[in-house]
């Protein structure tokens, strides 16, 4: 512990706040962190005299915001305080807040429509400094609605010193400088956020596609982040994240996290990888609060180092923090009576349990289940939820879980067991009270099933990843060796397949060389894009005249796309099944490997099919872009239940 209590100094225009180990300087009563001085460092953040185009400096929260159909922008709002207020002043802790209410004349597109309370604390010998904020929509008439489509905060650090981050053990590395986004140093490729580095002041980079969303995270994996200062002394600046209570889309929602700039980021609810399903959408007069964090920004430091190894050390204590905080969740601290303490929540433990008879008799353990519970809604809707809270745990090699610490109030327990396809959702909703201890036994999951597999392609995970996934343009390479993270795969697959579309032998190919990652559109000679048609050829030795055979097919992703299903005859007008125009997820150009989860039970009439061979036709029917696509998790054929019965006769 540091000797030195926690000091507070109120000024005119600032609010200095000094444990003895850093210091943070905060705009008064905007609530800007303008100053965080560390190791003899006077500031790590870029201020004024920055380089940096980027008109925020600092540390700041901010909110975009649209209409609730999304038809509509609202705006952008850096979050500014109209009034400072200390919530807690002693030599362990200062707790200070800066607010910024909502009136109706306020204009419409400048501030969203939330009494905003933003919260910093510094604790005593603490190498940091936390950071909430309070969202409250008043259920009055005056108070109009609106889609909140992301909100979170941000640091600018200063680009001089920062050159080095770390966001996973396979993605840290040292950086591009902002100068080389520059028009004169890169060449802009197919969206803003990529560029070719062709003129970069340093050599090294030169050749390399830098864009922020190969730095994406899933919710579950985005507990630290940061930079690395590699100047002597070496300084870290991390974000941790100890909780996704507070995040939408539950544990494979995936986030921005640190990018070049230096810029790091938490994200508290965002459209990325998802499109406007996920915005919170608050109703005219709609009563909302929510809670945001906190979040602890950490400060670590090598003395005199400058090697590899150093900032090695830096990242494995910045994750040695991560596991503390985790620990301490949630936070005894806060002041704020809207953040519950631990014994204001309650805790849920059971055993989850998979029965599918078509794979064996006896009840399967629900090894490594994602388990969680999320406000009441359909099977499969805690992936689309955003106005509350959520909290998800993963259940043991025998399928026991527990959920612990989590804010009263009611839900349902939802579930997904990799290696099965659908969504469990206990149908008992669960109340949740102050200091429960609550038991919910041994829980089965049936998964969807009509019938026995007849043959089957990919793994049911919601991910595309065992995929193939080609080897980008050599014009377009960067040093991220997660292989779906490289720029213009879409642009690979009609290389791959120039005059004909995929064509996949069950039996024959491999899903992992021969069954290409994303279903893109391609470009016809006039340059128009159009959809394109993959064939899934099998045998059959007798058809079950009977019965209906089932085609399942779940998506790992989907962008504006249709999926169709034909058999056997690709011109028939009306297809045996269309999806519709489904998903705005992006995750193909945002090097993602999934988006939403989709699943859909496709019935196949016998008279359709015939003994020997068979060809069912996978349409994409959209064109009209590059970035229209189906992203496939898993598909599987069933045979009719009568099957079964005959064969046991």
């Amino acid at each position: 512990m540091s000797p030195q209590g926690v000091k507070l100094q109120i000024q005119d225009r600032h609010v200095v706040i000094d444990n003895g180990i850093l210091q943070v300087t905060l705009s008064n009563p905007e609530g800007i962190v303008t100053g965080i001085s560390y190791n003899g460092i006077n500031n790590l953040l870029a201020d004024e005299s920055s380089r940096s185009k980027d008109k925020q400096k600092g540390g700041y929260w901010d909110v975009n915001w649209d209409s609730v159909d999304g038809s509509k922008k609202g705006g952008l709002e850096v979050i500014s305080g109209t009034k400072f207020e200390v919530i807690m002043k002693t030599e362990e802790q200062v707790e200070v807040s800066f607010s910024r209410p909502w009136e109706p004349s306020l204009p419409g597109d400048i501030f969203v429509p939330l009494n905003i309370d933003k919260r910093f604390i510094v604790l005593r010998g603490s190498s940091g400094f936390y950071s909430y904020a309070i969202y409250e929509h008043l259920g009055s008439p005056e108070w109009p609605a609106f889609s909140l489509s992301q909100t979170r905060i941000a640091f600018k650090l200063r680009e001089e010193k920062f050159h080095y981050m770390a966001v996973a053990d396979n993605r840290r590395r040292f950086m591009p400088l902002p100068e080389d986004r520059d028009a004169k140093n890169c060449q802009r490729l197919a969206y803003d956020e990529a560029v070719l580095l062709v003129n970069p002041i340093e050599p090294e980079f030169k050749g390399e596609v830098d864009d922020k969303y190969q730095y994406s995270c899933e919710n579950k994996d985005l507990r630290v982040h940061g930079w690395i200062s590699t100047e002597s002394p070496l300084v870290g600046f991390w974000q941790i994240t100890p909780s996704d209570e507070f995040r939408s889309g539950g544990p494979l929602k995936q986030n921005l996290s640190s990018h070049v700039g230096p810029t790091c980021l938490a994200m508290f609810t965002s459209l990325h990888y998802a499109g406007y399903d996920l915005g919170p959408k608050i109703g005219q007069g709609e009563a909302w609060k929510k809670v945001f964090g906190p979040v602890f920004i950490y400060l670590n430091s090598v003395v005199g180092g400058e090697s590899r190894d150093d900032t090695l050390t830096l990242w494995e204590d910045a994750k040695r923090q991560m596991m503390a905080e985790v620990q301490s969740w949630p936070y005894s601290f806060p002041a704020s009576k809207d953040f519950p303490s631990s014994d204001q929540r309650g805790n849920v433990n059971g055993r989850l349990l998979v029965r599918d008879r078509f794979i064996s008799k006896d009840y399967i353990s629900a090894k490594g289940a994602y388990v969680g519970l999320a406000p009441p809604g359909d099977v499969g809707s805690w992936q689309r939820e955003s106005k509350g809270y959520q909290f998800w745990t993963r259940a043991d090699e025998n399928g026991n879980f527990s959920i612990n610490h989590v804010c009263t109030g009611d839900y349902n327990l939802y579930a997904w067991v990799p290696g099965f396809i659908g969504d469990y959702r206990n149908d008992v909703p669960v109340t949740i009270t102050p200091g429960c201890y609550i038991h919910l036994g041994h829980l089965v999951y049936e998964p969807p099933r009509d019938g026995p597999t007849l043959w089957e392609i990919g793994i049911p995970d919601r991910s595309a990843a065992e995929f193939y996934i080609p080897d980008p343009d050599p014009k377009y390479i960067n040093r991220i060796p997660d292989r779906f993270r490289q720029y213009g795969l879409w642009e690979r697959y009609a290389e791959l397949y120039p005059k004909e579309d995929l064509v996949y032998t069950v039996g024959v190919s491999d899903y992992t060389k021969h069954w290409f990652f994303a279903q893109v559109t391609r470009r016809k000679n006039d340059n128009t894009l159009q959809g394109t048609t993959w064939q899934i050829r099998f045998k059959l030795d007798r058809v079950d005249e009977t019965g209906t055979y089932k085609l399942k097919v779940a998506l790992a992703s989907a962008n504006q796309g249709e999926l169709q299903v034909r058999v056997n005859d690709p011109n028939t007008k009306r297809p045996l099944f269309s999806s519709g125009l489904i998903g705005r997820d992006n995750a193909v150009f945002r090097h993602g490997i999934h988006g939403l989860y989709w699943l859909f039970n496709v019935e196949i009439p016998n008279a359709v099919l015939a003994k020997g061979e068979n060809t069912i036709y996978l349409t994409q029917a959209r064109g009209q872009s590059p970035w229209r696509y189906l992203m496939y998790d898993y598909i599987h054929l069933e045979g009719p239940l009568t099957m079964v019965h005959k064969a046991t006769i």
